[in-house]
Formats: C-alpha cells, sequence, structure tokens
C-alpha cells in the first residue's frame, strides 16, 4: 500500500499461474482485463495531457507491472503457440487482443519497453504472423509500427515467413493500413533533409555503404510480391462510393482509433459530428496515437463527409509508398507497372471530386520525404499527390501519359507547325493508357496552381510538379504546351506582383521558369510583353539577386539561352537578354555564385551555384575568352583586399567537382541533358582549370601570387 502497486504484483503472480500449459484461460483473462483497467486509465491521461506534461509525469501502475516482469509474461504468453505444441487449448482472439493492447499501453506509457520489445526480433517478426486473423490485425498493426519507429537496426521484410502469402490474405482496408507499417521498411532514414546534409559527408557515406541499403532491399521485396503493385493502384484509384464496410459506424470505430492519428483529424470528425443531428447517440472515440479524447456524437450512420475523409487517409499511405518505390533504384520497373495499371489516368478521374475537391488553405511549412508531417489528412494527401506526380515524370518518358489524347495531339501539332521533329517519347507513348475526359492531369494542375494564394506551400508541389515534366532534355513543343496556357504571365505574376515571400515557393518558381524559358525566344518575348516597365524589370533583379542559391538555375537558363540565340536583334526584343548581354552583369553574378560556397558548405540544394558558375566559364572558353574572366576575377579579388580568396575557394571546389561527378553517372547526364553541352567538354574546362601550369593563361594557378596560394592543398584527401 505504502508503495502504491495497487495489488499488480499479486495479480501478475495470479495471471503467471492461471496461464500454466493445461490452462483453458478464463481465469487468465479476468485478471488481464483487471490489470488493463488499472493500466488504461494511464494511456488515456498519457494520450489526453498536454505530451510535455505527459512526459514528466508518470505512471506508476504501468511502471510497476514492467517492473514484476509483466511485459515479459505477456510476450511469453503470446508466442508460446511457436515454442511448444503442448498447449491443449488456445488462446482466444479477445484474449490475444488484450494482450496487445495491454503492451501498446506500456509502450506509450514507460520509457524504454517500446526499446526492449524492438531488440527482439523474433517477436517483432512474429507480430507479423498475427496480422492474418482479422480479428487482431488492428492491434497488431498498431503494436508494429510503434516497435518499428523505434528500431535501431530496419527489420527485413523477406525474414517475415510467408510474407506474400500474408500481403495476398489482406483485403483492400488492411492492406492500406498495412501500407503506414510498410513506409517505416522502404524509407532510407533520415532522408527527411537530404539537401542540408554536405555532399562531403554524403561521398563518404556512399564509399562505406557499397551494398544496396536495407530500404533498397525491402523494396525489391515488395516488388517480387505478385499483384502489390496493382492492388495499391487500385487503392489509390478507387471512389469514395467504391470502398465498401463503411455502413455501421459503430463497428467502424474500432478501425478509426487507429486512423486517427492527430488531433486535427479529430477537429474534422467533431465538425462533422456537429454538423450531423445533434440528437444522435453518443459515442466514445478513445483514440490511440493523438492528443485528444473525444465524444462524438454521432449518427449510426457513417456520414459522406467522414468516408471522404477515411478514404484520404487510406491513399495518403499508398501514395507515399508509390511515390518511395517510384524515387528507387527499380524505377523503371514500378514506372511499367503504374503505367499499365492506369495510376495516372485513375488520380485523374479523382481529381475534382477528391483530390481537389475543395479549397483547403495550407500555411504549413514545407516538409521533407520523411519529416514527421502534423498536417490535415486533406493537406497531406495534396501534398503526396503532387509528390508523386513529380517523381513519376522527373526525366521519364511516360510523362506524357499525364496528358489526354487531345493534348498529345495539340503537342505533335506544335512540332509540325515550328518544323521540327516530334520527339520519340511522344511517339512512343501509349495512347491506351493516357489520361480521358476533358482535361489531363497536367492541365488540372496548372488550374489550380493559379488559384493558389501567393505564400501556400501547395505553390512549392505545383511547381515542382509541372517543373518535373519540363526537365530533362530541352523540348520546345512542352514549353509551347504551357506558354499557350499562360503559365509564364502566373509565375511572373508571383515573383513580381503577388508580394510572395517564401523562399521555398520562390525557388521553385524560378526553377520552373527557367525549364520553362530555356532556349525558348517565343518565351523570351512573352517575358518582355510582361516586365513591360523599368520598374516591373528592377523588382524582378531584386527577386533574384536576394538569394542566388534559389535562382541561380535561371540565371544559367539565361546565359544559356543568350550563347544559343547570338543574334543581336534578339537582344533588342527583351530586356532579360540584353541585361545579361553586358559582360559586367555576368561577371557580377560569377563574382557571387563563386563566393557564396564553399567545399565544407556544399550540398544538394547549392551545388547548382557551382555548376552554374562553370557553365558562365565554359561558354567564355568557346568563345576564347577565358582568361578574361579570370583575370576579372583576380582584379575583384584585389579590390576588396583579399587576394587569393575567390580563385583558391574556386580551386577547391572544382577538385571537389572532379571528385565527385567522376564517380557517378547520374549526374552527368543531367548536366548534359540540362545545358545542351557534352559532358566532354564539362571534364576538360575543369582540367584545364586545374592545370599546374603557371604560364597557362587558362589555369587558375596562373591568377593566385606564389604567397596567397593556400598550403592545404591536400584538404580534400583528407
Amino acid at each position: 500500500k505504502r508503495a502504491k502497486w495497487h495489488g499488480i504484483p499479486v495479480l501478475l503472480q495470479e495471471l503467471y499461474e492461471s496461464s500454466h500449459l493445461n490452462s483453458d484461460f478464463t481465469r487468465t483473462h479476468t485478471v488481464l482485463k483487471e490489470l488493463s483497467s488499472l493500466l488504461s486509465m494511464e494511456a488515456m491521461s498519457f494520450v489526453t495531457e498536454d505530451r510535455k506534461t505527459a512526459q514528466e509525469s508518470t505512471f506508476p501502475n504501468t511502471y510497476t507491472f514492467d517492473l514484476f516482469g509483466g511485459v515479459d509474461l505477456l510476450v511469453e504468453l503470446l508466442m508460446r503457440p511457436t515454442l511448444t505444441t503442448l498447449q491443449k487449448p488456445k488462446m482466444n482472439d479477445d484474449l490475444v487482443k488484450d494482450c496487445l493492447s495491454v503492451l501498446y499501453n506500456c509502450c506509450i506509457c514507460t520509457e524504454g519497453v517500446t526499446k526492449i520489445l524492438a531488440s527482439r526480433d523474433d517477436f517483432v517478426l512474429f507480430l507479423f504472423t498475427l496480422m492474418t486473423n482479422k480479428k487482431t490485425f488492428l492491434q497488431t498493426a498498431t503494436l508494429i509500427e510503434d516497435i518499428l519507429g523505434v528500431k535501431k537496426e530496419m527489420i527485413q521484410l523477406e525474414w517475415i515467413p510467408n510474407l506474400s502469402g500474408l500481403v495476398q490474405s489482406f483485403d483492400q482496408q488492411q492492406l492500406a493500413n498495412f501500407c503506414r507499417i510498410l513506409s517505416v521498411t522502404i524509407s532510407e532514414p533520415d532522408v527527411g533533409n537530404d539537401d542540408k546534409h554536405t555532399l562531403l559527408a554524403k561521398n563518404a557515406q556512399q564509399k562505406r555503404n557499397t551494398s544496396p541499403s536495407r530500404a533498397e532491399v525491402n523494396q525489391v521485396t515488395l516488388l517480387n510480391i505478385p499483384g502489390f503493385i496493382e492492388r495499391l493502384c487500385k487503392l489509390a484509384t478507387r471512389k469514395v462510393s467504391e470502398a465498401t464496410g463503411t455502413s455501421n459506424f459503430l463497428q467502424e470505430l474500432e478501425e478509426w482509433y487507429t486512423w486517427l492519428d492527430n488531433t486535427l483529424v479529430l477537429d474534422a470528425l467533431m465538425q462533422i459530428a456537429t454538423d450531423e443531428a445533434e440528437h444522435s447517440s453518443t459515442v466514445t472515440v478513445f483514440h490511440h496515437f493523438g492528443d485528444t479524447l473525444a465524444t462524438i456524437p454521432l449518427r449510426h450512420r457513417l456520414p459522406q463527409s467522414m468516408k471522404i475523409v477515411h478514404e484520404i487517409m487510406y491513399k495518403v499511405e499508398v501514395l507515399y509508398v508509390l511515390c518511395v518505390l517510384l524515387m528507387g533504384r527499380q524505377r523503371n520497373q514500378v514506372h511499367k507497372m503504374l503505367a499499365e495499371f492506369r495510376l495516372i489516368p485513375g488520380l485523374n478521374n479523382l481529381f475534382d471530386k477528391l483530390i481537389w475537391r475543395k479549397y483547403t488553405t495550407s500555411n504549413h511549412v514545407v516538409h521533407g520525404q520523411n519529416e514527421n508531417c502534423d498536417c490535415s489528412p486533406e493537406i497531406s494527401f495534396k501534398i503526396q499527390f503532387l509528390r508523386l506526380l513529380q517523381s513519376f515524370s522527373d526525366h521519364h518518358e511516360n510523362k506524357y501519359l499525364l496528358l489526354n489524347a487531345q493534348e498529345l495531339n495539340e503537342l505533335s501539332a506544335i512540332s509540325l507547325k515550328a518544323n521540327i521533329p516530334e520527339v520519340e517519347a511522344l511517339v512512343n507513348t501509349d495512347r491506351s493508357l493516357v489520361c480521358d475526359g476533358k482535361k489531363g492531369l497536367l492541365t488540372r494542375l496548372l488550374t489550380i496552381m493559379k488559384r493558389e494564394p501567393p505564400d501556400s506551400s501547395f505553390r512549392f508541389w505545383q511547381a515542382r510538379a509541372v517543373e518535373s515534366f519540363l526537365r530533362g532534355a530541352t523540348s520546345y513543343a512542352d514549353q509551347m504546351f504551357l506558354l499557350k496556357r499562360g503559365l509564364l504571365e502566373h509565375i511572373l505574376f508571383c515573383i513580381i506582383d503577388s508580394g510572395c515571400k517564401s523562399r521555398d515557393v520562390l525557388q521553385s518558381y524560378f526553377d520552373l521558369l527557367g525549364e520553362l524559358m530555356k532556349f525558348n525566344i517565343d518565351a523570351f518575348k512573352r517575358f518582355n510583353k510582361y516586365v513591360n516597365t523599368e520598374e516591373k524589370f528592377q523588382v524582378f533583379l531584386t527577386q533574384i539577386n536576394s538569394s542566388l542559391v534559389d535562382s541561380n538555375m535561371l540565371v544559367r537558363c539565361i546565359v544559356l539561352s543568350l550563347d544559343r540565340f547570338e543574334m543581336v536583334e534578339v537582344l533588342s526584343e527583351c530586356c532579360l537578354l540584353s541585361y545579361m548581354a553586358r559582360v559586367e552583369n555576368r561577371l557580377s553574378f560569377l563574382f557571387r555564385l563563386v563566393n557564396i560556397i564553399n567545399v565544407q558548405t556544399l550540398t544538394q540544394e547549392n551545388v547548382s551555384c557551382l555548376n552554374t558558375s562553370l557553365v558562365i566559364l565554359m561558354l567564355a572558353r568557346r568563345r576564347g575568352k577565358l582568361p578574361f574572366y579570370l583575370n576579372a576575377l583576380r582584379e575583384k579579388e584585389y579590390a576588396e583586399k583579399y587576394p587569393g580568396c575567390l580563385l583558391n575557394n574556386f580551386h577547391n571546389l572544382l577538385r571537389f567537382w572532379q571528385h565527385h561527378y567522376l564517380n557517378k553517372d547520374k549526374d552527368s547526364t543531367c548536366l548534359e541533358n540540362s545545358s545542351c553541352i557534352p559532358f566532354s567538354f564539362w571534364k576538360e574546362t575543369v582540367s584545364v582549370l586545374l592545370g599546374e601550369d603557371r604560364t597557362s593563361p587558362c589555369a587558375i594557378i596562373g591568377y593566385i601570387d606564389e604567397p596567397y596560394m593556400e598550403l592545404d592543398r591536400d584538404l580534400l584527401e583528407d
């Protein structure tokens, strides 16, 4: 009594004794129920209290239960069938369910229980086998998800006994739930901040990991399950009316608590509930993960709006898994399957009724791929959908499936009129797999993009999705298709007139503008038409100059286009071209691009600054002007009273460039495609610049005076 144990040790003793090999478990279940009520009060207070105070408050009952071996006893009880065939009466489903619920309560209330369970591979794999039983499926899934979240070593899916049979036994609803668990097993840990990791660190990591990671192995395991991708495509594209089993609300409640992932969902439910008849019966929803205990008055039938939220939450999980697979090593295989199972036309048909059925404002921060998102289901769903479109069309010829037959004909007509050959990927597109309906998915995307408020983070994802359609080898017809639909004017309005302050949104719009205008004289003429006053042009330049890390891809596009056009009369047609034609402006960009990065701070996000500065110098080299530019860099250093600063830094950056790009094939094709400069010319130019002959007019070393030469030449080797 003094220790406030509430008789838990005695109850545990009884639980142990009553669960002997010949037991029929009736007494065991009664005792467990008694224990369960002592523990569940604490679990409830945990989820209803604010998390911070919850961490500080103690949960004496759960602690006592674990201290006297309760957790180990339940694990032993659950796993007994795998260890002995002697147990005569089997445990019934309700007892299994209660064991799982008590374990889950212990996990959320007592520090360390989850980690201990996670360290037992045999138990984790055993839990997967419990999923074959429909009655215990949700409790099992809930517990597995919690355990995998803290597991140090990622689990290998191929270890799960008869995984293929397990997945095939799931109905669609269970499969969607299972996708939540899968997402942990196929994502590389901490990819969320991918752009923030320095390239030095990433290269070192890659050297260490030559074999495929566990996540990659798991992706292959999933792709080998017969019918898996086809079922995911069906889940992703089914209409709300096709979702079965959502008629009886009370049955559904059990399914629900696993899904109420955050207070926002509950808020949505509360809203729906109040919209429903006030006098309906009151149902208590105990919601596991979130931070609320809600009592929701609801009719016995699920209202339509609730079915929609339900369906959206399923689809978020499924799209996430498809997206990860699309970005993995098996990309081409996944692409083929997604095309064949008509994922894109299916999503196109859901667009107005479900995906963008209503306008949701989103002021949340832009998330990385794996960061925990605290958004409402509606927002997560839209972002996941846009992310999927982005990975689907990025550098892949299947991107034309985002159009309908009429729009494909329009692309052909544009090529014909301009007297240029059609792009091969367009000719090869299988017309039976493209979007149907009045508009294709890409065109629908443009429509909603124009309606978005200036700082909405959806704009970032929308622009990324449209940009990925344009990426790869520049296609005049693709650009004209989008220009005809007013995309250029929309982007310029956003950058110049809308007062948009979000760096993420601006960066994605600059990148998109670069892809849209590259080598396209019509686009530059349209630019001039919109930016028709000096004042507007100055605002535009200010936006570009405010962060070159964000806008350098656009700078690169202008420099490349200017080099391609070469005619003097073009300059008079566009203020942007004539501005970039002035050598002092190009030099000013070059100085700043070299100055804002160094080898230690290079990331996936800012390495483009290095490549843009290289483009400026490669074009200068083609025209025999390289010594002029290098000399300008040297003069700039002396003017700033800091000799050697820019050139030493640039020298180190180029050595890193060799180290980084000469080991990989993917990056180099990207550089080649986006610049239309053969990679061999990139390599040569870097070699010439790094030449060791001080008398060479094209070697950086010749422009740094001896006393200012950096001594740490072995920096990279370290």
